[in-house]
């Protein structure tokens, strides 16, 4: 009798997974690999490294669709724009792709658990292609900003899911080193997206950005589909708590949309802005409520406690939201204090997208081999706020502030594997999906909210209208470099705050030990 036949006559709470997936279990607490409340799970035979790696490439070029579509858009708009004759409804082109895929993703992480990555990995590409489609197609401004809608509720599902996907073939121990690698994957829809959009909408056609989706999603699942029959199935079948993920969508869209319209259509004291307000706060308590009382709540509440998951949230949240704060604003402070053109100042973001996955690799390397795994995090925050408050409080040439902001991104790189890996070794595997897709939507709120926070920084210190889209409605031109030096000691003292914050929720955190094999994969027969 083999070990596969053994495993299979064990009872449902007793089935061991392959030590080459799972790894040495054997310093792992207790409620971290209890899976006493799934399955019988057929067993399966290990991963070999061939198959993780394809997988993993599968992936890589999942998250770089989502990741792409969030960058090749914006330099097509003008030509949208002028082709569909109306300037005024561009912004709700980005608007409904965020505000749809920042929703779905807790839905997305949650459905995982219950239907399996296998199917939501499907729907999730499936509506993603579909909606690229319909923008390829679109007639007119009101169906273009529509199939965004619906391409954002694909795009919102491919980052849980794809992470869930890693967490299940690969060890927590060796997870954070491709945590790092598609942090990878973002940086280059970063810089490439952009370019390439621009060169579809100028020499081709706009609506190319689009179509370029179909063959890489199609290229994606058939690369993906016929391995995943070989991953791990952790997912419960359970009842799906539909009304409270309509009441938490709802929540997350309301405030969404006061970040989004607070300052910029109306003012941050008008009485739609505090109704809105109000109306996302009374959603959110509905939604606690309703969590608190139903038997199978779509958002376990106990989850978003203990002593890993609430610290490792906030961390990574305030790193993102930090990074992003910064990768916005710093276009305005170049070219005011810089005098850099439009195109100069987007090559002098590039240190702080390309370092921090540097700080990711690094972090990730670190948690491949170290015990105490939560120290270079703890490390890179510290240093990231040091190099945050420098430029607060210091007037710089160029090179020295690329230097500084190469160090900041350093820094706050290590944060996203160490905070991703944690969570997810912090829960039962039956609930990896869920806590991931819990961790996106709360990163996307924090990501949003810090975007919109500098901006009112910097429309208090300067005291001038100003949109950070490109089209200046103020007298943007005319702002002194002082006075934009000025204004801008605050937002580095915003960066820095946040990253102390994050630094301190490392330090608060458990550091739980992480399963995983001291050697690499082995080769199956």
């Amino acid at each position: 009798m083999n070990k596969f036949e053994r495993q299979s006559r064990q009872p449902a709470d007793q089935q061991t997974l392959p030590e080459a997936v799972v790894g040495d279990l054997s310093e792992i607490p207790a409620e971290v690999i209890d899976i006493s409340d799934a399955p019988p799970i057929a067993p399966r035979a290990p991963l070999t490294q061939s198959e993780v790696r394809t997988i993993l490439m599968s992936l890589m070029l999942t998250m770089f669709l989502a990741a792409l579509d969030q960058t090749i858009v914006a330099t097509a708009l003008p030509t949208i724009g002028r082709q569909f004759q109306d300037v005024s409804s561009l912004s709700w082109v980005i608007t409904a792709y965020l505000l749809a895929s920042t929703a779905v993703a807790p839905v997305f992480g949650t459905l995982s658990d219950i239907y399996g990555r296998r199917a939501m990995i499907i729907a999730a590409l499936s509506l993603f292609i579909a909606g690229s489609i319909l923008c390829a197609l679109a007639p007119n401004m009101p169906v273009l900003i529509l199939a965004r809608g619906l391409q954002g509720f694909g795009g919102g599902g491919i980052m849980p899911i794809v992470q869930t996907v890693i967490s299940d073939v690969v060890t927590p121990r060796e997870r954070g080193q491709y945590q790092a690698y598609f942090s990878g994957v973002w940086v280059a829809a970063g810089i490439g997206g952009p370019i390439v959009g621009g060169v579809f909408a100028e020499h081709l056609h706009w609506s190319m950005i689009f179509w370029i989706n179909v063959p890489l999603g199609l290229a994606s699942l058939a690369m993906l589909l016929p391995k995943m029959g070989k991953i791990p199935v952790f997912h419960r079948r359970r009842k799906v708590d539909w009304l409270g993920g309509v009441i938490l969508m709802a929540s997350a869209v309301v405030f969404m949309l006061v970040l989004t319209w607070g300052g910029n259509r109306y003012l941050w004291l008008s009485p739609t802005i505090i109704a809105m307000v109000g109306a996302s706060v009374a959603l959110a308590l509905a939604f606690v409520w309703h969590a608190g009382n139903a038997e199978e709540p779509f958002l376990p509440l106990p989850l978003m406690g203990g002593a890993v998951v609430p610290y490792a949230m906030a961390a990574g949240g305030c790193a993102l939201g930090a990074m992003l704060g910064l990768t916005v604003h710093l276009p305005l402070y170049y070219q005011v204090v810089y005098h850099l053109s439009a195109s100069e100042a987007g090559l002098a973001l590039i240190p702080l997208a390309t370092v921090s996955t540097v700080g990711a690799a690094i972090a990730g390397r670190t948690m491949a081999r170290a015990k105490h795994y939560k120290r270079v995090a703890i490390i890179g925050t510290s240093c990231a706020v040091l190099a945050g408050c420098a430029l607060a409080l210091t007037v710089l040439p160029l090179w020295a502030l690329l230097v500084l902001l190469s160090v900041f991104a350093l820094g706050l790189g290590t944060a996203f594997p160490v905070s991703v890996v944690s969570i997810q070794n912090a829960v039962r595997r039956s609930q990896v999906g869920t806590v991931t897709g819990a961790m996106n939507f709360f990163r996307a709120l924090m990501a949003s909210f810090t975007v919109a926070a500098f901006s009112a920084i910097l429309l208090m210190a300067l005291g001038a209208d100003i949109s950070l889209g490109g089209e200046h409605r103020g007298p943007v031109t005319s702002i002194a470099a002082a006075d934009m030096i000025a204004a801008f000691r605050y937002v580095f003292g915003a960066a820095a705050a946040l990253l102390a914050v994050a630094s301190l929720c490392m330090i608060l955190m458990e550091e739980r030990p992480l399963a995983g094999p001291a050697k690499p994969l082995e080769m199956a027969e």
